[in-house]
């Protein structure tokens, strides 16, 4: 069983990793959310890197993503699901490129975590707002 702070954190790395190109500025980005997003208040931020190499290490085992997901899932309340699909959207557009990976990787969160489709939109949609550039 892992916290509900580091599932957050698998559910970033998994996005971020889904290209096999874990890149600045998606590494950037899961470290100031971290930083500063209140759910991480009482999160130890010196074990960012440790959670963050676990669940590496994990996603290279054979059946890595599915223990993955079923970790998350099961260390993360209801409250916090949509919380966990709206920062791995942010980290899927961190870096400016949301290819067809990534956005497999989101497909298979929100339904691994019964994200509202309506709800995904949403937040799929704030992610972009947030991120865009002139």
């Amino acid at each position: 069983m892992i916290s509900h702070h580091a599932a957050l954190v698998y559910t970033m790395v998994i996005v971020s990793a889904a290209d096999r190109d874990m890149s600045d500025p998606e590494l950037r980005a899961i470290g100031e959310i971290v930083g500063y997003l209140p759910v991480f208040r009482d999160y130890d931020v010196e074990l960012l890197p440790k959670t963050a190499e676990a669940c590496a290490e994990m996603l290279d085992l054979e059946d890595g993503l599915d223990k993955a997901f079923e970790l998350i899932r099961a260390a993360l309340p209801v409250r916090l699901r949509e919380t966990a699909y709206a920062l791995a959207c942010d980290v899927a557009v961190a870096d400016g490129d949301v290819n067809q990976e990534k956005l497999r990787i989101l497909e298979l969160i929100r339904h691994r975590l019964d994200v509202d489709r309506l709800a995904a939109a949403a937040i799929e949609r704030g992610a972009t707002a947030r991120y865009r550039t002139a």
